[in-house]
């Protein structure tokens, strides 16, 4: 089962550690604690939109951008094939 605050903070995490910056600097940035944007990457925590687009801001991105990639990721997971192997 893919949990949609799991996929949010893949792609938070993903974006952040592509540019090179650390949670201290986006959590100051978009003015959340370090230790609830910690939270927010590793799926334990729902942001609310507000917090999500702060986050969104901080990282230069938009929160339309975030949710096509997360819709992505989600329908990727769920469309993920099963392939058959001939016992004969």
């Amino acid at each position: 089962m893919v949990l949609l605050r799991e996929s949010v903070g893949q792609v938070l995490r993903r974006a952040r550690t592509e540019q090179s910056r650390t949670l201290r600097d986006v959590a100051r940035d978009a003015r959340v604690s370090l230790g609830y944007l910690s939270e927010v990457e590793r799926g334990h925590k729902e942001a609310s939109s507000e917090l999500l687009n702060s986050i969104c801001e901080a990282l230069g991105l938009t929160l339309g951008s975030l949710m096509a990639e997360v819709t992505h990721e989600i329908t990727s997971a769920e469309t993920a094939t099963l392939v058959v192997v001939d016992a004969a």
